[in-house]
């Protein structure tokens, strides 16, 4: 259960939580270590979790054989509109520097996404306003075994995701259920991350993944290559390599939490790097991302401290992610 540090990175471990008499201190501790990473950097590393490995290995393997097909064949379904996260999208289709108002050449990768699935046939996923947070995903054809493979990832991924946001409000000193009733019925999307190999020297300004801070509560990450991998903003303004540690999840909070909380939290700048020329053969990269968030309707109120001001005012999850893409001129970002 403690905590420990791959260079200035923290590592906490969640396994105590998963067992059903788990000593009363073990939450109140992974909460005092959670909170310690939230607010300083906004990023640590899970072990303990309990994905099962198999699920990981046969997620990454059936990606990797997606990503190997011609593109014509990934373009099958590719997709349909900016405004759903839902489908491949190929390279040059994403700037996520945009989200925080920068102009680049487009990031050096392509994708894959999926958001909820077998949902009930009922108004509140299938109305107007559910659009598009509940659009439909569009599976392809081959390899037979990413549909599974991808919806075995989910539901474990959606296991720690709750877990973690009950870690969550008890580091606010707030009810283990705080927010129980804003992700039942989340709308989170699955997005899996291809890198290939540079083909050709980047354009100035031009990376893997531009610069960014996630829009939503949290995101879950898996990576298996860190040639040409993540780095964070720490609070000296220095970029930071994010280890991969072997089987962690990395999680990081978005901004809708940062606001939830008041900026008690840190949602942080991050970005994925070219690798260094010399290494461009050994620098392919998958990095397989839940971005959790909220229900749609669910109402984000800063949670501040007695006698302090809330910075925001209350926003429903829908209304934020409207007025957050607005800026992004028609282009689809990481949650």
């Amino acid at each position: 259960m403690s905590s420990k540090i791959s260079g200035d990175f923290p590592v906490i471990d969640i396994a105590a939580l998963r067992q059903p008499d788990a000593p009363a201190g073990a939450r109140v501790e992974i909460a005092r270590q959670v909170a310690s990473a939230c607010e300083e950097i906004g990023f640590f590393a899970v072990t303990g979790h309990g994905v099962p490995r198999p699920v990981i290995t046969d997620l990454i393997a059936q990606s990797y054989t997606f990503f190997d097909l011609p593109l014509a064949q990934k373009l099958l379904v590719r997709r349909p509109r900016p405004e759903q996260n839902r489908g491949y999208i190929p390279p040059g289709d994403e700037r996520l520097a945009r989200l925080r108002g920068n102009e680049t050449p487009p990031d050096l990768k392509e994708l894959y996404t999926i958001g909820p699935f077998d949902l009930p046939k009922t108004p509140y996923f299938t109305w107007p306003a559910a659009y598009p947070s509940f659009a439909p995903n569009l599976w392809p054809a081959r390899p037979a075994g990413l549909r599974p493979a991808l919806q075995a990832y989910w539901r474990e991924l959606d296991r720690v995701a709750r877990t973690l946001c009950r870690i969550f409000a008890t580091a606010l000193d707030l009810a283990p259920a705080f927010f129980d009733d804003t992700i039942d019925r989340h709308i989170s999307q699955l997005r899996i991350m291809h890198y290939p190999p540079p083909q050709a020297a980047p354009l100035p300004g031009q990376l893997r993944a531009g610069a960014h801070s996630d829009l939503g509560m949290m995101t879950l990450l898996y990576s298996d290559n860190d040639v040409g991998g993540l780095e964070v903003m720490d609070r000296a303004d220095r970029w930071v390599r994010v280890p991969i540690i072997d089987g962690a999840l990395t999680v990081n909070l978005g901004d809708l939490m940062m606001r939830w909380t008041n900026d008690r939290w840190r949602s942080t700048l991050h970005r994925v790097v070219n690798p260094p020329e010399i290494a461009n053969d050994i620098s392919r990269r998958l990095s397989i991302g839940m971005f959790f968030i909220p229900n749609y309707d669910a109402v984000v109120a800063p949670i501040a401290a007695d006698g302090e001001p809330q910075r925001y005012a209350p926003i429903t999850v829908a209304d934020y992610r409207t007025s957050r893409f607005a800026g992004t001129a028609g282009e689809a970002a990481a949650e």
